[in-house]
């Protein structure tokens, strides 16, 4: 078989089609033209690190949490800055 590089979202598609039951792997492989060896490590893989996904959207809120909150106080540290050289000019 041709040696080819295959994107993650192909790869995902792939596995996901070969899980779903609907397809003999055998076939599932001759369809994309890869070894069975190649189609089972990447099932692996991604029943190894599939929960990083959901993983991914909580540190994303996360940092958006923290982002919003670095974006208040450096609004006030402004405004108080302001607000200090005006009363400094007087």
């Amino acid at each position: 078989m041709k040696k080819r590089n295959w994107q993650p979202k192909e790869k995902f598609k792939i596995v996901l089609e070969g899980m779903s039951g609907q397809i003999e792997i055998t076939k599932l492989c001759a369809k994309y033209q890869i070894c069975q060896t190649q189609y089972y490590k990447w099932r692996d893989q991604f029943i190894q690190f599939g929960h990083q996904a959901f993983e991914q959207k909580q540190i994303s809120r996360k940092e958006q949490h923290l982002e919003t909150e670095n974006q208040k106080l450096k609004r006030i540290i402004g405004d108080l800055t302001v607000e200090l050289k005006s009363d400094y000019e007087l």
